[in-house]
């Protein structure tokens, strides 16, 4: 653990705020949308060296730490750094924010200050969970996502109901964040008597200090099961999972790629469920593991039902986010690799066929297969892209999709057989749904005026689509080059779960308040 001389991932996390002022301050003669552009474009290359400057190799120990004091009175600080597990989701998330700017370049008609505004701040406020390491600045990063979120649904969603898809989603992340506090607040009290201390002298809600820190096993039990809800709503998983169809059939395509791109309450799961709570990880992988098998094959079967390509991406979604549940529930190196690799494949696969959904729907009104039969005839270029996607999905072999879901089955057959059938089973099911629909509203005659007449993708959208889909391609014939990257984090998140005895509470003084206050 070292200290940098420069702020990089301050600037990073500050840039975007700088940019949406000035979309605010600029003269109206200088579009929105350029300035976003190019604090976009300065952003993925702020993130791309922050990753070249990441030492895989120390890949185990956070790297690119800045720490200075930021509520004293609570020994709460500005702690951030990156390490094996987040160093990707920093260009992750500016790549996919580039995408989002460039697909609502012209779909956006009014108001557009305030929308490409309200997507930079969503970047920074995204890029701050990825990078907080103090628990009070993790939770204020994770709240100050709802904002941008309710306005960018409420005022820019493409259904008739998008206020009530934007309250929804606010009410749902509202809810989850009541555990996330209270499981916060209960380890920094935990903390106060490890030490045998005195509030709020004692306090502390730095993450690599909570990590050490004893926790009586009935604690953890406890811990585990509010953090576990309060990124389950945020994942989303059954039965927290019905605001994502809502918010990707009323909300802007760009914004639901954002959605199903990033997976922030998977990721809460990795960075802070597991490792706060080991021996309840470890005790209770079993049901984390059922909880992921639900949500994988119910998110497949109701796919299977869909007729509209938005709805059925959500499904999708939601039923990946079931196998990655599996893959992390698995506790082997196989499964939280190919849970890794998956969350990465999110933001070039999914999010990339969402966009193709809304380029679809800019043109057509509709994203329903009956209203689409025989795509491929007059857009080629559109179905190329959409069929790579959608095999890469599938896990074809060649593609990003195939290391990941072998990665993730295997993991879960070598330590649960059930949960590996369900994962075999999910995989069946999710040929099924996107073949199904893929034959209906790209294949066949055209029978629908507006698809004889559809205009196949522009420069601009194919330049948009062509860096995932190499890198799509690239990663499924060099896997290791991005497996190697969190191969050292990996095993050491598995090494601080296995090799934590288990502590009974008259091993740990029990929670209560300190006699001295």
């Amino acid at each position: 653990m070292s200290n940098d001389s420069f702020p990089l991932l301050s600037l990073i996390i500050l840039l975007p705020i700088v940019g949406a002022l000035i979309i605010g301050l600029a003269p109206k003669q200088i579009p929105a949308k350029k300035i976003a552009l190019v604090i976009a474009s300065l952003e993925l290359i702020l993130t791309g060296l922050a990753f070249l400057l990441f030492n895989p190799t120390e890949g185990a120990h956070f790297q690119l730490i800045e720490k200075h004091p930021w509520i004293p009175g609570l020994h709460s600080e500005y702690l951030i750094g990156i390490d094996g597990i987040s160093v990707l989701f920093l260009p992750m998330t500016a790549f996919l924010t580039l995408n989002a700017i460039i697909a609502s370049w012209n779909s956006v008609q009014h108001l557009q200050d305030l929308h490409f505004a309200l997507l930079l701040l969503l970047e920074s406020v995204t890029l701050g969970v990825f990078s907080a390491l103090d628990m009070l600045l993790f939770f204020l990063f994770w709240e100050l996502t709802l904002p941008p979120l309710f306005f960018l649904m409420g005022l820019w969603g493409i259904g008739p109901k998008r206020r009530h898809a934007a309250m929804k989603y606010t009410l749902f992340m509202l809810f989850g964040g009541v555990p996330l506090i209270f499981a916060i607040l209960l380890l920094a009290m935990n903390h106060v008597i490890a030490v045998n201390g005195v509030l709020p002298d004692d306090l502390s809600f730095n993450l690599l200090i909570l990590l050490e820190t004893p926790l009586a096993n009935n604690l953890q039990i406890i811990v585990f099961v509010l953090l576990l809800l309060g990124f389950a709503a945020k994942a989303p998983l059954v039965p927290f999972h019905t605001w994502l169809p809502t918010a990707t059939m009323e909300g802007p395509t760009q914004v639901s790629a954002l959605l199903i791109g990033l997976k922030l309450g998977i990721y809460g799961i990795l960075r802070l469920t597991l490792p706060l709570a080991p021996s309840a990880a470890v005790e209770y992988s079993w049901a984390l593991g059922i909880l992921g098998a639900i949500t994988l094959i119910y998110g497949a079967l109701i796919a299977l039902q869909q007729t509209n390509l938005r709805r059925l991406l959500a499904y999708a979604s939601i039923s990946h986010v079931g196998l990655v549940l599996i893959g992390i529930a698995s506790l082997t190196l196989q499964g939280l690799q190919g849970a890794l690799f998956q969350l990465f494949n999110f933001t070039l696969i999914s999010s990339s066929l969402m966009l193709i959904a809304g380029f679809i729907q800019q043109r057509t009104g509709s994203n329903e297969a009956i209203h689409l039969g025989g795509l491929a005839k007059v857009a080629p270029r559109l179905t190329s892209f959409y069929f790579l996607f959608m095999v890469a999905s599938l896990g074809l072999p060649g593609t990003s999709g195939f290391p990941a879901e072998l990665l993730l089955i295997l993991g879960a057959l070598t330590t649960h057989h059930s949960l590996g059938f369900s994962a075999l089973a999910g995989a069946v099911l999710s040929a099924a749904y996107m073949l199904s629909f893929t034959r209906k509203a790209f294949f066949g005659s055209v029978t629908q005026a507006n698809v004889n007449t559809l205009q196949d993708l522009r420069p601009r959208e194919m330049a948009l689509l062509c860096i995932p889909a190499l890198l799509v391609l690239a990663l499924g014939f060099s896997p290791n080059s991005l497996l190697k990257i969190n191969l050292m984090a990996a095993e050491a998140w598995l090494t601080h779960l296995m090799e934590q005895p288990i502590i009974e509470p008259n091993e740990v003084v029990q929670l209560s308040m300190p006699n001295k206050l």
